[in-house]
């Protein structure tokens, strides 16, 4: 009878038109903007051809920008409720992978879905920041600072790190437990917490290295020194440095970049599609790509300090640092600041999994955003 009577009465449809409007279309006008930046890149990366990558980049951009919108409408305490079921999803998947997932390039990381390839541990780092926002959301100070609180989070973590960690892929793997490390931060952990686990991870170090595949031995052997394997390990790097370097200020012009066009630049269209837009574009053009992403995160922190629940304030500080860490760790890579480890650069680079789970995580931030004054309850001591 009261889902009636708000029919009736219109109230139904006027909360769909408040929310319509409280949507924060200064931030998808930027996601577009980034989005038109990753088809003009990939154009280029397919040699003037939009067939290769440009245009199942903006098909996958116009689907993902729906969902998102969609995702926004939807209560944020709904989404704290079913934050749990997400994670046992995200989990499931990274089994899936591990049993049954498809292999490419010596690693199993993938889940064949018709359609889509889907890499399950991206999709995870979503479900991880809900799981740990859940479960931090009405814990009072006292309660986070108490160890035995934190044991359940931190299983949380270490799960998916480690299924992550075995397909193998070390960057992902590294990049959730970072994202992880942030959540507990800004949940109110204790510092002293975390300069014992990073104590351990550095005592740990040498062991991990032994274990490590020989390939991924190779990428930071290489990182020390790129000139050592010129035409083999190094080879990535040295020809990212070349493009980046000869893009000089302005940049060569569109469809004018040698290094991408005469193929010396690998995985130009994935990995580093940056280098591309450095090398076409110059310093300027980087520059300016650099400062749209950077919006994006600001964005985040934004309606970090807007929402006055916890639940969105962590989702809002946990979204906007996995988006900080994969701009940060791509760039870091085509630079040679960091060692090569297979990171895309979100709403730019060509694949689906990457836009596809980001574009959830931002449909759950405009969600936060919209619903910043929810009421969740006192906080539990």
């Amino acid at each position: 009878m009261v889902f009636e009577k708000r029919l009736l009465t219109g109230d139904r449809g006027a909360g769909i038109l408040q929310k319509l409007w409280q949507i924060p279309w200064l931030f998808v006008l930027l996601l577009c903007a980034v989005g038109c930046i990753g088809y003009v890149a990939l154009y280029s990366a397919g040699s003037g051809n939009p067939d290769l990558y440009a245009t199942k980049h903006a098909l996958r951009f116009g689907f993902c920008l729906v969902l998102m919108l969609c995702i926004g409408f939807v209560d944020i305490r709904l989404i704290a409720k079913l934050a749990p079921l997400g994670y046992i999803l995200g989990v499931g998947l990274l089994v899936l992978v591990a049993l049954h997932g498809e292999v490419g390039k010596g690693a199993q990381r993938w889940v064949d879905l018709g359609p889509l390839q889907l890499q399950p541990s991206e999709l995870m780092k979503i479900m991880l920041v809900l799981a740990l926002a859940a479960w931090f959301h009405r814990a009072s100070w006292d309660r986070v600072g108490n160890p035995f609180f934190l044991i359940i989070p931190a299983i949380l973590v270490l799960v998916p790190v480690g299924l992550i960690f075995k397909q193998p892929n070390l960057g992902t793997s590294l990049i959730t437990a970072a994202l992880g490390g942030a959540m507990f931060w800004a949940a109110g952990v204790r510092w002293w917490k975390f300069a014992a686990i990073i104590g351990a991870a550095v005592a740990a170090a040498p062991i991990v290295y032994e274990n490590l595949r020989d390939y991924q031995r190779a990428r930071i052997t290489t990182f020390l020194d790129p000139e050592s394997d010129p035409l083999g390990a190094g080879y990535n790097i040295i020809q990212s440095k070349i493009a980046l370097g000869s893009g000089g200020l302005w940049g060569k012009g569109f469809l004018q970049g040698t290094q991408g066009h005469l193929n010396f630049l690998p995985e130009k269209q994935t990995d580093f599609i940056f280098t591309m837009i450095a090398e076409e574009f110059g310093l300027v053009g980087a520059m300016g790509t650099l400062a749209l992403l950077m919006g994006i995160v600001a964005f985040c922190f934004l309606v970090a300090l807007r929402c006055r629940h916890q639940f969105g304030r962590l989702l809002a500080i946990g979204l906007g640092t996995n988006y900080f860490l994969y701009i940060f760790v791509n760039v870091a890579m085509v630079t040679g600041s960091i060692p090569v480890g297979g990171v895309p650069l979100p709403l730019i680079s060509h694949g689906g999994s990457a836009m596809l789970t980001t574009m959830i995580g931002f449909g759950l931030l405009i969600s936060a955003w919209v619903h910043r004054d929810a009421e969740f309850g006192p906080a539990q001591d």
